[in-house]
């Protein structure tokens, strides 16, 4: 093991990953920083949403073995 006795987990990279990706995006597609910050906000909650739908039917479709 690389980092000793404690265990990393990667899910802590998630909230900043999705962040910054909804503010690159956001800031692509709208000059206004208000503009900016309403769409990656609805963007961020996307993502999330998204992801804890999928990470909840993969855990109910491995818990049915």
């Amino acid at each position: 093991m690389i980092f000793g006795a404690a265990q990393f987990q990667v899910y802590w990279f998630v909230p900043p990953l999705v962040v910054a990706i909804s503010l690159v995006y956001s800031a692509s597609r709208h000059e206004a920083w208000s503009r900016i910050w309403h769409h990656a906000f609805k963007l961020c909650y996307w993502i999330i949403g998204i992801l804890i739908l999928t990470t909840a039917f993969l855990l109910l479709v491995n818990t049915q073995v």
